[in-house]
């Protein structure tokens, strides 16, 4: 999924930060004693698409209707299912994660032991309890969802397929994380008007249902200035995957993992004594994620520049940035920096110094790609290698006979000084890689691809990188790599022409590229290979990101054996 590593990274660092922490700080702010039951009881969508003309599609419904057999019409389809299925599931699990990071903040923490007691002691029953634990959980879960399904209904559900490639959104959001890391770090707090919390606590104290449903919105309301910024970012992943329900699905896994908590301890109480004691922990965990925030902002700017081709942020530049940001999150770990609000660090306890190390040997494997080494594992986030300034492997060789006339192929230079895959020979126009894949009677095969694209870095590190892959490419295809994110590439007069499908003007390379894989293809999602023939017709089903170099091999070879069996 397109998320999973960096999902991965934040899970990893912010749960093991978190109990490292506690056991290496003892400061108790709150006792979680002294609960007890006694008798008594508690009294149509608004789409932005038309205003935003330069957003290039990145995931979403097909709505091309061109000539294409049942089979193909079906194999796409069920690509598009599974690939939305996908990213649903990340969103989800990115929503959990943040839910169970916020459960861990300052703001949120302390208030366990609080709620908790609020249930047992105006209860009669322990059952009674649980109850109110329980729709006191689901009142969570249902504010929640409901914020997610506001942004939806606000921007639309084409505007939220669109977004992820637009360079306005990318600044916005990175601006965004870099205030989300600021607060974090302690520069200030994301707090809602006073009066607006006042009056949502106030109702807190009504009876029944209404009650707990306040008792819900409080907390909320309470502990935004160290949700925000949490709900704030996963919104962000939510949107840029360009998914309706995006939203929706990541509130759901966010308030979910933020409202088992308090039920499961309202079942039970005796746990609360297990949990690790408030203290200067917790401000530790939001400094770790101000950091993360801080990086994974990064990843926006350069989207920006990648697709206005600023060139300002190289790869080597980009990776300048990262080592220094978790450089000083490990020296952080161990104590050598401190922030406003951090308490004293009297020791390492084992599970930060283990965490320290991971932290640490995370930058040293990442000095090596300074000077050009691919870091496989991370390669789907960072900058296209061909923005690399200094490569040490440039001069080796890679297995492929460039053409003495590639220089002046259509778009080469534009594209080529910033490629995002070395060892290749790719043509960046399709009717001149066509005319070339009818001249050397060869197959052609299709990358829909964008500067932007997580997952078309993920194979061309992962799975194009295979010398038996980049052998079948170079040997039997001819390449023609067509970015649909390309904002600064423009169409001369006499090839600029309005869309059948969208009825918006094509006037970029981007745009043109987006308009001929929606209506040929039936799809706007990246990557997409396809396979022609030397008219231009698909040999076998298009095909999205496949991981497994086996499998994509063989969907290369049934190209091949398609072509060969018509001649």
């Amino acid at each position: 999924m397109k998320i999973y590593k960096h999902l991965i990274l934040l899970a990893f660092t912010v749960f093991a930060t978190s109990f490292s922490l506690s056991f290496a700080q003892e400061d108790t702010l709150l006792s979680f004693g002294d609960i007890e039951f006694t008798d008594g009881t508690v009294s149509e969508d608004i789409s932005l698409a038309d205003t935003l003309e330069d957003i290039v599609f990145s995931d979403g419904t097909d709505t091309g209707s061109q000539n294409v057999t049942p089979n193909e019409t079906e194999t796409v389809s069920q690509q598009n299912t599974n690939e939305k299925g996908e990213s649903l599931w990340g969103i989800f699990i990115a929503g959990l994660i943040g839910g169970f990071a916020a459960f861990l903040m300052p703001c949120i923490f302390p208030m366990v032991p609080l709620t908790v007691s609020f249930f047992t002691k105006k209860s009669g029953s322990k059952a009674q309890a649980v109850t109110q634990a329980l729709l006191y959980g689901v009142f969570i879960i249902v504010i929640y969802v409901a914020l997610g399904m506001l942004i939806t209904i606000t921007f639309g559900a084409e505007a939220m397929n669109q977004i992820s490639t637009n360079g306005v959104f990318n600044f916005l959001f990175f601006l965004l994380l870099v205030i989300f890391a600021a607060s974090f770090f302690g520069a200030f707090e994301i707090t809602l008007p006073s009066a607006f919390v006042n009056k949502i606590d106030s109702n807190s104290d009504k009876g029944g249902l209404l009650g707990l449903f306040f008792m819900s919105a409080s907390l909320a309301v309470v502990s935004f200035s160290c949700t925000g910024p949490i709900i704030g970012t996963l919104l962000v992943e939510a949107a840029t995957k360009g998914e309706r329900l995006g939203p929706a699905i990541g509130m759901f896994g966010f308030s979910l993992a933020l409202a088992i908590p308090f039920v499961l301890f309202a079942m039970f109480p005796s746990m609360l004594k297990s949990l690790p004691k408030s203290g200067g922990w917790l401000n530790s965990v939001k400094v770790v994620l101000g950091f993360l925030e801080l990086a994974l902002a990064l990843k926006f700017l350069s989207n920006v520049d990648l697709a206005y081709n600023w060139q300002l942020l190289d790869r080597e530049v980009f990776l300048s940035l990262w080592i220094v940001i978790f450089g000083l999150l490990g020296l952080y770990l161990i104590g050598k920096i401190k922030f406003a609000h951090d308490s004293p660090l009297q020791y390492l306890s084992v599970p930060r110094t283990m965490l320290t190390i991971i932290v640490f040997s995370f930058v040293v494997y990442m000095v090596p790609g300074l000077w050009g080494a691919p870091l496989k594992s991370i390669a789907a986030f960072l900058p296209p290698i061909g923005t690399q300034d200094f490569d040490v492997s440039a001069g080796v060789g890679t297995g492929t006979s460039h053409n003495t006339d590639a220089a002046n192929r259509k778009h080469y230079t534009h594209f080529h000084s910033r490629a995002t895959i070395k060892g290749f020979d790719p043509y960046y126009d399709y009717d001149e890689a066509l005319a070339a894949a009818q001249e050397q009677q060869k197959p052609l095969l299709i990358d829909f691809t964008g500067w932007t694209c997580v997952n078309c870095r993920k194979m061309e590190a992962g799975v194009w990188s295979n010398q038996k892959v980049k052998d079948l490419i170079n040997k039997e295809f001819i390449l023609v790599e067509l970015y649909v994110d390309e904002h600064d590439l423009k169409l001369p007069e006499s090839e600029q022409y309005v869309s059948t499908q969208t009825g918006k003007k094509i006037n970029t390379v981007g745009k043109k590229n987006t308009d001929f894989q929606i209506s040929q293809f039936h799809s706007n999602s990246q990557p997409l290979y396809a396979i022609v023939n030397n008219e231009g017709e698909l040999l076998v089903p298009s095909s999205g990101a496949n991981y497994d170099i086996e499998k994509y091999a063989e969907y290369l070879q049934s190209g091949i054996d398609a072509y060969k069996a018509t001649k």
